[in-house]
């Protein structure tokens, strides 16, 4: 067999745990974020919400971009475990701050207003990205 397919098959169990902790902690932060928010994430995206949508795809990509992160420098299972759930609370954190910042920020999700939506989006991708730069050192 060649070296470099020997290699890649000696390696793949690590890649597919990894990869699996790492989807794991991205799904517990994502579950997180829409059990913290004051509106029902998944009914109003059902229902054609595209605020709803706006703002949880921007928190989709601010998860993904540290827990990433995470799983790049990680040197153990325990690394991607420890970094992302540090990466997740962070970003729980700016959602929190972001909430007070734009007073009603959730009632305007509701009501269909993308602009606030945007607005909340941006700022989670924006922390998103500073904070998977922490993590990458």
């Amino acid at each position: 067999m060649m070296p470099f397919v020997e290699n890649a098959l000696t390696a793949l169990p690590v890649l597919v745990l990894h990869f699996a902790v790492a989807n794991l902690v991205f799904v517990a932060g994502v579950g997180l974020y829409i059990l913290v928010t004051p509106y029902h994430d998944l009914r109003l995206i059902r229902e054609g919400n595209a605020a709803a949508g706006t703002a949880l795809a921007g928190a989709l990509i601010a998860l993904a971009l540290p827990v990433a992160t995470a799983l790049r420098y990680a040197l153990s299972v325990q690394d991607i475990i420890v970094w992302g759930v540090i990466a997740v609370v962070l970003q729980l954190a700016v959602f929190a701050v972001v909430s007070v910042m734009l007073r009603g920020v959730g009632r305007a999700i509701e009501a269909g207003e993308v602009a606030s939506a945007l607005k909340l989006a941006a700022s989670q991708v924006s922390v998103g990205l500073i904070n998977a730069a922490a993590i990458g050192g």
